[in-house]
């Protein structure tokens, strides 16, 4: 028999679009000879739902949008994944069916809460298995976490860093999922797993370890059907896969877009099949980003995005994946030059916007800036000149960027990094003025690798953009290194920090000074406040400064070096 793999991008909510997407999945996965046609976790209403699982009225509506989709299929199998309500509880499910009738249903077992996920805020665990035939052939279901077991990555995150870089293979026969065995001990002879597992760096090659060693365990072949789009900060990189009861995989959709893919069983094993080649980590992260950004801009029907160039590598970035996500006709750059800015950041911030081929407009800030240094010249009186007259630079330049926005339509993209963000580097009301931060959780290191990836694809980012030293250029001679470490050290602490969870003093026996360690640490802890005003933006590492990252803001906690 012939399995569809639907790698689709649903919106959350849009129940009509998801009933009409899967309905268009199934009728091209028939036509293709497909007997079975299998979705992605929650794709009826879009992943996550966060608390619209708590209003009685879209659960009703979801259950609507079932009964539709059951209606509008036929001639195939179709697998779906859907909340569901059973005596007032919630479960996250999935349902087979086929010829207008549901005629099996399986309730996730393991609820993630952990990182992004926090499930059983709004489910309850099934505790049975599902296990329904077609075309001579068993089937078994799970939802995403049931392959992972009951603490998934919750345990696997300490070990995937340092895994990662060794270069090893991560074990993950300690991970105890009950839910495959189940499957298997009811008659299952392949199993279906339908997820909606977001993106991170090396994160597929941590899901072929676990699915690996489920196959090996149960001796059943699996196929992995996850989901692809933006929705919020979190992206769905897709790269479904199959793998046979060996453990060799056997098929590999690509990432980061939608995909129909066929897998033929024989005698109920996967025929090796199309294999997309894996990209380089700059490529993914770079995929990551253009569909973050265009999911976003798309789905909450905005019609353009605007940004300030300043001739910096950042905002290049930015403004090259914002063109590569939505078309140079739709993105709009504005270069607000001061006394300070250098003619280079002018020349490159037009070369930028000639390269990409945007409308680009200067509006000088100097005689803006004058008129609010007057005004404030009474309060100001016998003060000395300090960061306050470079925050006002940084919030004029906001006020202008949404001005604009106000009067298009069109969204404003931050182009601050993670380096700058961690450590508070930026100015609230300035340079965080906007609707999405598209660099939110790139560090200032992998920005430079980027900018020489996409410049690989054709030259957009001028050399000496990338090669000059960074500066905010908000008072004369200013570099980004007269206030913080340098990028290479900083983004090393913040990553054992931030990412890793270690301890400052675990942080020092790394090699670091405790001067450095001490100075980034207490930077992190200073910012929250302005993180938690922050734009949201795309997540690329295990934990960015958004649905993972919950620190209180008045916070007394001090780490102890001794």
């Amino acid at each position: 028999m012939k399995i569809a793999i639907a790698q689709i991008n649903v919106t959350v909510g849009d129940l009509a679009g998801n009933v009409a997407r899967i309905a268009k999945c199934a009728e091209r996965a028939w036509h293709g000879g497909a007997g079975l046609v299998v979705t992605p976790e929650l794709a009826l209403c879009g992943y996550p739902p966060e608390d619209l699982l708590l209003r009685d009225d879209f659960l009703a509506a979801c259950d609507g949008a079932l009964q539709d989709l059951a209606r509008r299929v036929h001639g195939i199998t179709l697998v779906v994944g859907h909340p569901r309500t059973v005596g007032g509880v919630r479960y996250n499910s999935a349902s087979v069916l086929r010829d207008g009738e549901v005629i099996a249903v399986y309730d996730k077992h393991n609820l993630p809460n952990y990182t992004v996920f926090d499930e059983e805020r709004y489910f309850e665990p099934g505790d049975a298995p599902c296990v329904f035939g077609s075309d001579g052939v068993q089937f078994g279901v799970n939802i995403c976490e049931d392959t992972w077991g009951s603490q998934g990555l919750r345990t696997a995150l300490p070990r995937l860093a340092a895994s990662v870089k060794l270069g090893v293979n991560i074990c993950a026969d300690s991970w105890h999922a009950e839910a495959p065995r189940a499957a298997r001990e009811a008659g299952a002879g392949v199993l279906l797993v339908l997820n909606a597992s977001p993106y991170h760096m090396s994160k597929q090659r941590v899901r072929y370890d676990v699915m690996r060693e489920r196959v090996l365990e149960t001796g059943m072949p699996l196929i992995y059907v996850n989901l692809v789009g933006g929705q919020d900060e979190l992206v769905f990189d897709g790269a479904s896969f199959a793998i046979d009861s060996r453990g060799e995989l056997t098929h590999q959709l690509p990432a980061f877009e939608e995909a129909l893919g066929f897998v033929d069983l024989v005698e109920g094993v996967p025929v090796k099949g199309e294999i997309t080649p894996p990209l380089v980590l700059e490529a993914e992260v770079y995929k990551a980003l253009t569909l973050g950004v265009r999911d976003y801009v798309d789905k909450n029907g905005f019609p353009g995005v605007l940004m300030g160039l300043s001739g910096g590598i950042d905002s290049a970035l930015t403004l090259a994946v914002a063109v590569d996500a939505l078309g140079p006709q739709r993105v709009r750059a504005i270069m607000m030059p001061s006394q300070y800015t250098a003619s280079m950041s002018r020349e490159d911030a037009l070369a930028e916007a000639e390269a990409l081929k945007v409308r680009y407009t200067e509006i000088a800030i100097k005689p803006i800036f004058d008129a609010f240094r007057a005004a404030l010249s009474g309060e100001f009186k016998g003060l000395p000149q300090d960061a306050t007259e470079e925050n006002l630079q940084a919030r004029i330049r906001g006020t202008l960027l949404m001005a604009l926005s106000n009067k298009t339509g069109a969204i404003v993209l931050t182009t601050g990094n993670k380096s700058e963000m961690g450590v508070g580097y930026a100015t609230l009301y300035g340079d965080m003025a906007g609707g999405f931060g598209v660099l939110k959780d790139i560090n200032k290191m992998l920005v430079y690798r980027l900018a020489d990836y996409r410049n690989s694809v054709s030259p957009v980012i001028p050399q000496r953009v990338i090669d000059r030293a960074p500066s905010a250029e908000l008072r004369p001679n200013q570099t980004d290194q007269d206030s913080l470490p340098p990028y290479d050290i900083l983004d090393a602490i913040m990553e054992a920090y931030v990412e890793n969870d270690l301890s400052p003093r675990e942080i020092v026996s790394q090699g670091f000074s405790r001067a450095d360690v001490e100075r980034v640490v207490r930077l992190v802890r200073s910012s929250e406040y302005k993180r938690r005003q922050a734009p949201v933006g795309v997540r690329i590492t295990n934990r960015g400064f958004g649905k993972d990252w919950r620190y209180p803001i008045t916070n007394k906690y001090r780490h102890h070096f001794e």
